[in-house]
């Protein structure tokens, strides 16, 4: 008789060894709640402990794709402390209805981690916008690129785990190597590199919660061989989330860069930005707004396609430097999705000249609260 998917599956997952626990992932009941559909589709829960390793997710998820037979799968990714309240939630519902008045239990809250100093990490300035698609990572990379050709030492952590570009956007997407326990950060542009989008395939959703960002933030801040540096620049997903708090939970920030355009829209997502760091105690340095005119190519004159002063006014509002506005220029596209940032590809642009201004103003900025930084 021929195996059936399920039983399929329990064998490719007794193949993926955790090295925390000495056994195979299926030993150690890692993996629950398995679904699968008569054309192939595979659903399960992967219950990762904040000690395990973030690459498991991925190890395990490949595993269940090579199985013949396999069309699709979906990895949940909770910690245990989820995955018993989640059940505790589901037996709760299956023995009784709702009742309007009764306010819900409240779960202990466990008390927030302390942040942990990483000197070699030298000054981890986050870089962060309100709305997506105002050019944020763009900024974090080619400011990271600019420190790095003034001669400081710097690196680059992709936070933002829902949507990691930085793989693209610096030309490198390779799994890094590990080394006496210690993960290798890629290398581009003078710049060293860890995203978590090394670690899973770039069509793979990722399905995670505030415990696993956490878990990965530390991950990449305590197990990266990252050497000594100047400045550790992290690109944060938009908005004002999980990734956020767990950043200023795992370490000391020294500093937020908020990106925003000219719109209002977006100025006005940008200022909950600024708050959210007022409210963690982290130093905002200044305001970049991008796309923040077209040059006319015949006159040079700027043509304000998205409004102006937007980013001039946040930074009143809220007291602190406007660090440049950043021309609308096909480059800046074309670099992002080539590997090659306009600061390195194109320096004598308007829109890199724009950006290497800026980094010299962010490197003012820390030099004036915290002092010269050594390299840069």
């Amino acid at each position: 008789m021929s195996e059936s998917l399920q039983q399929r599956i329990a064998a490719a997952l007794a193949r993926v060894h955790n090295p925390r626990v000495g056994a195979d992932v299926a030993a150690a009941e890692m993996v629950k709640d398995v679904a699968t559909t008569t054309d192939g589709k595979v659903r399960f829960t992967l219950v990762l402990d904040p000690e395990d390793d973030a690459t498991l997710v991925r190890d395990v998820r490949q595993a269940v794709e090579r199985i013949d037979g396999v069309t699709g799968v979906r990895v949940d990714v909770m910690d245990p402390r989820q995955y018993e309240a989640a059940r505790a939630d589901k037996r709760a519902a299956a023995r009784a209805l709702p009742v309007m008045d009764a306010a819900p239990a409240r779960a202990a809250q466990p008390s927030a981690p302390q942040p942990v100093s990483y000197p070699e990490l030298g000054k981890i300035l986050a870089v962060s916008s309100g709305k997506g698609g105002v050019g944020k990572s763009t900024v974090a990379v080619n400011l990271a690129v600019a420190l790095a050709r003034s001669g400081a030492r710097v690196g680059i952590m992709d936070a933002d785990v829902y949507g990691p570009n930085l793989p693209r956007m610096l030309g490198v997407d390779a799994p890094p190597p590990v080394r006496d326990n210690k993960i290798q950060p890629l290398e581009a542009h003078g710049v060293k590199v860890m995203s978590i989008g090394f670690m899973i395939e770039r069509d793979q959703p990722a399905i995670w919660r505030g415990p696993i960002i956490m878990k990965v933030i530390t991950q990449f801040l305590r197990d990266v061989a990252w050497g000594q540096l100047d400045y550790l620049i992290v690109d944060m997903p938009p908005g004002t989330g999980d990734a956020q708090l767990s950043l200023v939970q795992a370490t000391q920030v020294h500093g937020g860069i908020i990106v925003t355009t000219p719109q209002q829209v977006a100025v006005g997502d940008a200022l909950r930005g600024v708050k959210m760091f007022e409210r963690v105690n982290v130093p905002v340095l200044g305001v970049v707004e991008n796309m923040s005119y077209l040059e006319n190519p015949e006159t040079g004159k700027p043509i304000a396609v998205f409004g102006s002063g937007g980013g001039a006014r946040l930074a009143a509002e809220v007291n602190v430097p406007l660090l440049g506005q950043v021309p609308i220029d096909p480059r800046i596209v074309e670099g992002g999705d080539t590997g090659r940032p306009i600061v390195a590809a194109e320096p004598n642009a308007s829109a890199a000249r724009a950006l290497t201004a800026i980094a010299e103003r962010v490197a003012a900025r820390v030099a004036e609260r915290y002092g010269a930084t050594a390299g840069a």
